[in-house]
């Protein structure tokens, strides 16, 4: 496991805002006069050349028109056919099925093709009604694209044209470890205007002969799998991001698989209007730079991101910073996430955003955080379902609260306010939650209970049951069951009669106004019998019913009961590391390989990996020393089979030493990765420590 480079984790970090111009290809030809269907049948990289075989570098030059017809050989010319009627080129595959990963070894030219299509479902092979799993349809690819054994490449396509569709391929491996310049980002598909014109003020040339800065219109990228080989297996080399949307128009992300970058999933930089992003599974994304599923930036007006599963990625799945322009967020599940760090589910800065009918459960932090700095307000938050959540459904930011935790999760429930500059210091207006006239509502008749409270004047009022296990020591629970709509009166009053809830049943509520936006949730109520008292057995629906954290799930999966007695293991719980060092060594990798044999064998095992060091270092070096030596533990389990939603990962630094002497001895016990076994079953399990792997400093 190679230590993270400080200068590539910089890099990775840093997403370019105000960039005109990013380095492409040079050679960017006009548009091929005509358009061709392009065969390749070569899994070869290397210079263009005549031979007997077509690559993927000359049939994008050749639709790029910079390699004309004439200087193919014969058996070359054979895979390339005519096109009279169609808009576009297209390019084919017809690779030998033993040899189907095209290993680059050097970039690919931009492709500057319009309306060209890069189709790997065309390979002998593709299986166009599979998928790998049940929540979405997008079936594994035949056709690979990454870099050779030894090579570094920060790109895999790099799109400069109007309706350019990929389909049904995987790239993975795109990366910029330190060796190659990183001024513009990496990303397996990066999408933006070509190179700006030169400066042309001492030439005589008019300015008309050189290519604009105008974003690519209508570029389609589907069905593909995005930093994982037709496997399925995490890459040696991670891509550092999936899809980077630098500057583009109307582009459609459609049923992608996009997992295991070392930043997003997706990144929007400079502009990203129009963009449609659809029905892909996010997930296990942001382990070494951004940590976000999808990541906004720059202009993104009328952005939707729709039906995606957004799971396990390192910090939220959707994240916005300093946008301009609305989205709509709505039907996904975004589930699993904050898997270092606990970040909201939905992060929101900006104003007009709309967040509907999501799944967001299972999340350590806050369900949908809104930032009041910059000022963000009329953001609309309604018809959810929260589940599993450490912190509020929807959480306002005020701006007393600027801290970096802030802008993760959030800052907790605010107090009424009527003051005059309410409106200013807290996200959507400083909208107030609703309250309820008691915390206790008695059920009178069968089925049927009075509720009433007071909110903002003339606001929308959404009730909810809150379900799940509600911690007794938090005045608020999620936001699980959408119950009915009602309005408050022009004094804020609210009442109804519902016949839908049960005695043991706790609510909630939360208001909206278009005007300002949705609120906080209100502090609950619990449904009781007319002498307030409240069964034994109160609020089971849906609340102690757990499964192994799971992102999707496969076609077709055995059914194994689990064992009803507690697991008694004799495994390790510790691995150790050389001084100010992450990487796994030898003896660790077999103490890790009996470790994750375990795991694969009980799938109701879920793991915290807590990062320690020995205390000779500052307090914020080793905080993040022990996050890399967690996350070199994760990366190497993630390699051996076990999904990244069963793992998460923490950094307590020196704070908790294995010993309280001075010796080599002690500082080499310190020097660890602990973990931490659940069941989610609730069993008992038992382990063992071990020292095999002690990697004492010479003196």
């Amino acid at each position: 496991m190679r230590k993270v480079n400080s200068k590539k984790a910089t890099a990775i970090s840093i997403v370019l805002i105000g960039l005109v111009g990013v380095t492409c290809s040079k050679a960017i030809a006009q548009t091929a006069p005509i358009s061709y269907q392009i065969t390749v049948n070569s899994d070869l990289d290397s210079d263009v050349q005549p031979d007997r075989e077509l690559t993927l570098r000359e049939a994008i030059e050749i639709a790029n028109g910079s390699l004309k017809i004439d200087r193919l050989t014969d058996a070359e010319r054979a895979q390339v056919k005519s096109l009279p009627n169609a808009k576009g080129s297209q390019i084919q595959f017809n690779l030998p099925s033993e040899r189907t990963t095209i290993k680059l070894r050097k970039a690919l030219p931009d492709i500057s093709s319009q309306n060209l299509i890069v189709d790997g479902t065309t390979q002998s092979g593709y299986d166009s009604q599979s998928s790998f799993a049940k929540e979405v349809s997008i079936p594994q690819p035949v056709v690979a694209i990454a870099p050779a054994d030894g090579v570094e490449i920060f790109r895999g396509l790099t799109i400069v044209a109007d309706g350019v569709t990929v389909r049904g391929l995987s790239l993975y491996g795109f990366n910029a470890i330190g060796s190659l310049p990183t001024s513009t980002p990496s990303a397996d598909i990066f999408i933006s205007h070509q190179s700006p014109p030169p400066d042309i003020t001492d030439q005589k040339q008019p300015a008309a002969l050189y290519y604009s800065n105008r974003p690519p219109q209508g570029v389609i990228i589907e069905a593909n799998w995005l930093g994982i080989p037709p496997t399925g297996k995490l890459p040696k080399q991670p891509s550092s991001f999936g899809i980077y949307l630098f500057n583009s128009n109307d582009a459609i992300v459609r049923r992608n698989r996009i997992a295991n970058h070392e930043g997003s999933g997706i990144v929007t930089s400079v502009r990203a209007t129009g963009t449609q992003i659809l029905e892909n599974a996010i997930t296990s994304n942001g382990f070494d730079g951004i940590p976000h599923g999808i990541y906004l930036e720059g202009e993104i007006a009328n952005l939707r991101i729709k039906g995606n599963t957004l799971c396990a990625n390192d910090g939220s799945g959707v994240y916005l910073f300093k946008p301009t322009g609305a989205i709509v967020i709505e039907d996904n599940r975004i589930l699993f996430n904050d898997r270092s760090t606990n970040y909201a589910a939905i992060y929101l800065m900006g104003n007009d955003h709309q967040v509907t009918n999501n799944e967001i459960r299972n999340q350590r932090g806050a369900g949908v955080a809104i930032t009041s700095f910059p000022k963000s307000d009329r953001n609309l938050i309604r018809n959810n379902n929260f589940t599993a959540l450490k912190g509020l459904s929807i959480d306002l930011n005020s701006q007393r609260n600027v801290t970096e935790r802030d802008f993760i999760t959030g800052d907790g429930i605010n107090r009424q306010r009527d003051s005059y500059f309410r409106r200013v210091d807290t996200a959507n207006g400083a909208i107030n939650a609703p309250t309820f006239l008691a915390s206790a509502f008695p059920m009178f008749n069968a089925n049927q209970v009075n509720i009433d409270g007071t909110a903002d004047p003339d606001t929308i009022i959404d009730l909810y049951r809150v379900t799940g296990k509600i911690d007794p020591n938090l005045p608020y629970g999620p936001l699980s069951e959408y119950l009915t709509t009602i309005k408050t009166d022009a004094n804020g009053k609210f009442g109804a009669s519902l016949k839908n809830l049960n005695i043991g049943d706790t609510i909630s509520a939360i208001a909206t106004d278009p005007q300002y936006g949705t609120s906080e949730p209100a502090l609950n109520a619990r449904i009781v019998n007319p002498d307030l008292s409240v069964p034994i057995s109160t609020n089971v629906q849906g609340a102690n019913v757990q499964s192994t954290p799971a992102c999707t799930t496969p076609p077709q999966i055995a059914q194994t009961p689990p064992p009803p007695d507690p697991i008694v293991l004799s495994v390790p719980r510790q691995i150790h590391f050389a001084l100010d060092r992450d990487e796994i060594s030898p003896a660790s990798a077999k103490v890790l390989d009996r470790i994750a044999a375990v795991l694969n064998q009980y799938p109701t095992i879920i793991i915290t990996l807590e990062g320690h060091t020995d205390p000779r270092a500052s307090d914020a070096y080793n905080l993040e020393l022990g996050f890399r030596r967690s996350r070199a533990v994760r990366n190497y389990l993630l390699r051996q089979g076990i999904a990244s939603e069963r793992m998460t990962v923490r950094s307590l630094g020196e704070t908790q030493l294995a010993s309280q002497g001075n010796q080599i001895a002690d500082y080499a016990r310190d020097r660890r990765v602990e973990i931490q076994f659940a069941d989610v079953r609730d069993v008992e399990i038992r382990f063992e420590k071990q020292e095999t792997d002690l990697q004492l400093e010479s003196n």
